[in-house]
């Protein structure tokens, strides 16, 4: 396939040449202006300047606000059989809840992917997390539940729960596991308080790294429709001279969402 390719040139004029204009309103306009320049008795208000000042305050810390560290996503995916949901059809997002331990998948990542999931015009129907436990009590309870995704098809096969699963119009159950951890931190920081004032001095960088996999279990024939795999890392700076300046790589957010993303284009292609 050709591809083509179309350049656009844009041209400016210098700041003392003008646009030719003519007609009354020109000259007024130009008049005006002139005025403004050179008479000495003109005073910008001084509500102006402090609205102005402020202005500048703002934008200096939102500026600071929005800096982020960059982060390197990448999803992977791998498909068993084909899939596709109905009007009615639900579907669930669960991650490991037996007793506190590193291999636990964190909560807010459980709900973020949900979240995101539900979001949008193609969003799907999702159940959340407690109600789905409170509803299959006690199957999914953490003392009970499953801890992998291996014994998930002997659990969704007990006649008692798979009634209440077709009750509750579930079609997908996506079984998370993963986690993020700091794998790298180097650099010192120093903050002192005086008389005259204080601050910090240092330097300090770190490495995330996220590691998540989701597998998508099809309830009704009991078989895992696939898997889809999302890693991401991202190192984050904090440069401080007075006042530190925390540059933050969102390497969880940023994980979470390309998961939700391609979730939502397994389960239900377009």
């Amino acid at each position: 396939m050709n591809r083509r390719r179309t350049a656009m040139r844009i041209t400016q004029k210098p700041p003392n040449e003008a646009s030719p204009q003519t007609g009354p309103s020109a000259v007024r306009k130009q008049t005006n202006l002139d005025f403004l320049s050179t008479d000495p008795k003109f005073k910008r208000p001084k509500a102006l300047v402090r609205a102005s000042g402020h202005c500048r305050t703002l934008a200096a810390v939102l500026a600071c606000a929005l800096l982020t560290g960059c982060v390197t996503a990448t999803v992977q995916e791998i498909r068993e059989t084909d899939t596709a949901m109905t009007g009615g059809d639900t579907v669930v997002v669960l991650g490991r809840r037996s007793q506190p331990t590193t291999d636990e998948t964190e909560l807010d990542f459980i709900t973020c992917v949900a979240d995101n999931l539900d979001r949008g015009a193609q969003g799907l129907n999702v159940i959340e997390e407690q109600q789905f436990i409170d509803a299959t009590f006690p199957w999914f309870e953490p003392r009970i539940a499953p801890l992998n995704n291996a014994d998930l098809p002997e659990i969704i096969k007990q006649l008692p729960l798979a009634r209440r699963l077709d009750q509750m119009q579930l079609k997908y159950l996506v079984w998370i596991e993963g986690s993020t951890q700091r794998i790298d931190q180097t650099g010192s920081m120093t903050c002192a308080v005086t008389p005259g004032g204080g601050g910090c001095f240092g330097f300090l960088s770190w490495e995330n790294d996220s590691s998540y996999e989701a597998s998508i279990w099809d309830v009704e024939t009991g078989q895992n429709a696939g898997k889809i795999s999302s890693e991401a890392s991202g190192t984050s700076y904090i440069p401080a001279v007075i006042v530190p300046i925390p540059i933050i790589a969102r390497v969880r957010s940023s994980a979470c969402s390309s998961l939700a993303n391609q979730l939502k284009a397994f389960i239900s292609p377009s």
